[in-house]
């Protein structure tokens, strides 16, 4: 009886030693997938980037003038979006400051 159990925990013991390395060939298998996958992503981004700076420079080559706008604009935008963020705020005064530490 007692040889029996311990035939039963060596079979066990054997059947779980194969399940952990089934699974961590699955592991692998997904890390290494999982790998290439980035990869072949970070070159195409690489790709789409030159690609986009080749358009870009051809544009500017070709419209000079409406770029040189175009670059006007968008700074006046932009500092009119951060001007307009900054009048919204309320100025932080020192003496209201001061009351609320007493």
């Amino acid at each position: 009886m007692a040889q029996s159990v311990l035939e039963q925990m060596g079979v066990q013991i054997d059947e779980t030693a194969r399940k952990a390395s089934r699974a961590a060939s699955a592991v692998a298998d997904a890390l290494e997938d999982g790998g290439e996958a980035a990869r072949r992503v970070a070159k195409h981004g690489s790709h789409a980037a030159a690609e986009l700076l080749d358009d870009t420079r051809k544009r500017v080559q070709r419209h000079p003038f409406e770029t040189v706008a175009a670059a006007f604009a968008a700074g006046i935008a932009a500092g009119a979006a951060i001007s307009r963020m900054m009048r919204r705020r309320p100025p932080c005064n020192r003496a209201d400051a001061r009351e609320k530490d007493q």
